[in-house]
This record gives C-alpha cells, sequence and structure tokens, in this order.
C-alpha cells in the first residue's frame, strides 16, 4: 500500500510563533517546492497537492513553480494527486454565474498542473450551499427535491463542464465524500463514470449520511480510485453532526483499521492513500499501522 500525505499544512505555510509582520513576510516569500521538499523529508513519497494554495499564493501553479515541482519529483521519485480548490468553490450552486465560476477555478488548476501528471484530481462535487440545505430542518420530500433537483443537478453540469474543457480522463476525476448524501454522490460517479475519493472520517462522523463506514466501502470500491485516511468517533445520528470531531490520527477515534487494510488487500486496492493530518500525526498514524499489520510498509 502507498501512503502520503497532504502538503497543506497550516504549520508548515505559517510555523508558530511567527509575530504578524513575520508571517506576512514568510507569505511573501513562499516557494511551493520547497514546501514539497519538506513534506517528503520523513519518507512521504506520495504528496497530495493543494489547490487552494492559489487563494493566497498566486505562485503556487505558475509555469516556472510547476516545472520545479516536475523536477522535483525526477529527483525524489514522488508521485502527485491534486486537491482541488474548494475554498470559495461551489460547483453545485443553482446560481449560474457562481456556478460556472467555480468551475473554472477548476479547470485552470488541473491545467495549470496536467505537467505533473497527477495520479488523480480530486474534487468536492458539492459545496457548502449544498451542505447547508442537506443539514437544514425540512420535510424529507422537499429536502430529496431541493438536493436532488437543483444541487445534484447544477453538480453534474460543473462535472461535465470540467472534463470536456480539461479533456481529462473521467476515471482521473475523483469526487470526495463530503457533507452530501452517499446516495447522491454514488449517482453522480456512476453517471459520468468518476471516480470516487473515500475519506473515512467524513463517513465516520455522518457527513455522508447515517451508513455503516463498510458498507459505504463496499458501495464506493467499485469506482475507488483514492482514500483519505484520518480517524473519528462513528456518528449515526443526523441530528446531532458534531464538526471538527475528525481529522484524528488513527487510533484515536472509532476506524476499525485493521479491518479496513485487510479489506483493501482483500480488494487489491493500489491507489494513493493520503493523511489529511499533519506530520507527526501521519507519523503517529503508520505507527498504528505497523502495530495492526506490519506486513503492509
Amino acid at each position: 500500500m502507498r501512503f502520503g500525505i497532504m502538503n497543506m499544512q497550516m504549520d508548515a505555510l505559517i510555523p508558530p510563533g511567527f509575530s504578524p509582520q513575520n508571517a506576512q513576510a514568510h507569505i511573501a516569500g513562499f516557494d511551493h517546492p520547497t514546501l514539497v521538499r519538506q513534506m517528503a523529508a520523513p519518507g512521504f513519497n506520495l504528496i497530495e497537492l493543494g489547490g487552494d494554495l492559489t487563494l493566497f499564493f498566486p505562485q503556487a501553479y505558475a509555469p516556472q513553480t510547476v516545472e520545479r515541482l516536475a523536477a522535483l519529483k525526477a529527483e525524489l521519485e514522488l508521485s502527485y494527486t491534486v486537491h482541488l480548490p474548494l475554498w470559495s468553490v461551489e460547483p453545485s450552486t443553482p446560481l449560474t454565474p457562481v456556478r460556472q465560476g467555480s468551475a473554472r477555478s477548476v479547470i485552470e488548476v488541473i491545467q495549470a498542473t496536467a505537467a505533473l501528471a497527477p495520479e488523480a484530481y480530486v474534487l468536492h462535487a458539492t459545496g457548502p450551499l449544498a451542505a447547508e440545505f442537506y443539514r437544514m430542518r425540512l420535510p424529507a420530500a422537499a429536502r430529496e427535491l431541493i438536493l436532488r433537483h437543483y444541487f445534484q443537478r447544477a453538480s453534474l453540469e460543473s462535472l461535465r463542464a470540467i472534463l470536456s474543457e480539461t479533456g481529462l480522463p473521467s476515471r482521473r476525476l475523483a469526487i470526495e465524500t463530503i457533507e452530501f448524501p452517499l446516495e447522491l454522490t454514488l449517482e453522480m460517479a456512476e453517471a459520468l463514470d468518476l471516480a470516487i475519493c473515500l475519506d473515512t472520517g467524513h463517513i465516520l462522523s455522518g457527513f455522508s449520511g447515517p451508513v455503516d463506514f463498510f458498507d459505504a466501502l463496499e458501495r464506493c470500491l467499485p469506482w475507488l480510485a483514492e482514500i483519505h485516511l484520518h480517524d473519528s468517533p462513528r456518528n449515526l445520528d443526523q441530528e446531532r453532526i458534531v464538526y471538527g470531531q475528525d481529522h484524528r490520527q488513527l487510533g484515536t477515534g472509532d476506524l476499525e483499521l485493521g479491518r479496513l487494510l485487510d479489506r483493501l488487500v482483500e480488494a487489491g486496492f493500489r491507489g494513493p492513500i493520503i493523511f489529511e493530518l499533519g506530520i507527526p500525526q501521519a507519523l503517529a498514524s503508520l505507527a498504528a499501522i505497523r502495530s495492526v499489520r506490519p506486513g503492509l510498509l
């Protein structure tokens, strides 16, 4: 199995203890390849690049930066995946100008990073507005109508535009299990032959509905291209979703780690498994994996 780490790490982007003036200078001097080298230093040769870096660092995927990222990939024998932008992005909004602008921001990151040949592009196919309606106290029929007729339909429009304009093979675009019904996410994957990124903490926290974790895994397996791996307490009560309980290191929540790893081995899964954790938590999670299935590393 191949385990990697995300490079969207706040402590790495703005180290703790900086004054506001020092932080501003640090941001002004941001160098993306240096950040990637820092992520790879503990032994991670699979790095998930954050599309949201462009929000604060316009130079993050400038042509000369991408050339250096490609050179670093060859030097360190790295593999990349890309988490496409999600901050300020609403690919499922029924408001057409916002939806089209959101798709455009995603398309630009895909085009900018194409030379890096990422294994997968991970996308939140719906945004915060869809999540707000998902959590709203509505009659079941009204929620179904709004989520399916308005948000899922609008998301499919964005997804078609992204695939059409980038020429990206549909199975390299992995839509993530986020705060949106798992059933509707899987319908989108099936409709456009997309891949799925299974986020373990999101499923455990109940973001995708009151579904059993291993039932969700089985349903995702036909499209599974990537896993975001972190722990969380299990929650099946949709009336009591507690935010901020996920993104824990392995062994500190309710994830049945050994059972998950065994099922992935049995299914022949070879895709990227990305720790959405800080480096210390990711290293502790690798130790947890060694303790339950030492032969995997």
